[in-house]
């Protein structure tokens, strides 16, 4: 089915929250540098998450691009309740996914962001800001269930509507705290599609509601790293 899709940032609102987040975010992986997960942009037909490539990549721009983004992803596990993975863009460079259960961001079936999801996000936005020459995705999900007094294809339409709406409601924070618009390009909801585990338990589908958002090298940085000159 065609996705749901927000692409035009212009239209994002600022949203001011406070307080507090607990627990500090974790690498998944088993080590520094280690690619895991598929490449973005081939999971269950995800619009690519890349810069397009003007130039040929060599191996040796691979590898500063690949320590740039090793620093991105220690600097994510600090992050409060953040999921940090090491994984591929659609050029085959590395790049960070940083994903956040919605149950901390969001109230159940509402798309404004809680109060204490103001430390993670202000953090994280920190973050971006630090590493400005990322390129950012923003990807918003939810589970599988039924709205009350819906059809199931109207729930199913409400859930993409819900996930857009939280995926934008990030985006507002992030520029709100100091993100370039241009920095983020792609703010998306999914809403059911792609879940990460079975939508037939509660654990399940509290996994498959959430945020998901990647850095990926962006043209300024494929340009520095093949140039020699990013640091």
């Amino acid at each position: 089915m065609k996705k749901f899709k927000f692409l035009t940032l212009a239209m994002c609102l600022s949203v001011l929250v406070s307080c507090n987040n607990t627990g500090k975010g974790a690498l998944i992986g088993t080590g520094g540098g280690a690619l895991l997960g598929a490449v973005v942009g081939k999971i269950a037909g995800n619009t690519a998450v890349g810069a397009t490539v003007g130039a040929a990549v060599g191996a040796g721009a691979g590898a500063l691009i690949g320590k740039k983004m090793d620093k991105a992803a220690e600097r994510a596990q600090a992050i409060e309740n953040a999921k940090v993975e090491e994984i591929t863009d659609a050029n085959g460079l590395k790049a960070v996914k940083v994903s956040f259960d919605s149950g901390i961001l969001f109230s159940t079936g509402r798309a404004d962001l809680q109060p204490s999801a103001r430390y993670a996000l202000t953090d994280f936005a920190n973050m971006l800001r630090e590493f400005s020459d990322t390129d950012v995705a923003i990807q918003g999900y939810t589970d599988n269930q039924g709205w009350r007094g819906y059809s199931a294809a109207q729930s199913y339409e409400k859930n993409r509507q819900l996930s857009l709406q939280r995926a934008q409601s990030v985006c507002n924070f992030l520029t709100s705290h100091g993100v370039k618009y241009n920095q983020i390009k792609m703010c998306e909801g999914y809403g059911e599609e792609n879940p990460v585990a079975s939508n037939s338990t509660a654990s399940g589908k509290a996994q498959n509601r959430r945020v998901e958002i990647y850095m990926y090298a962006s043209d300024a940085m494929i340009n520095a790293a093949n140039n020699g000159t990013l640091r």
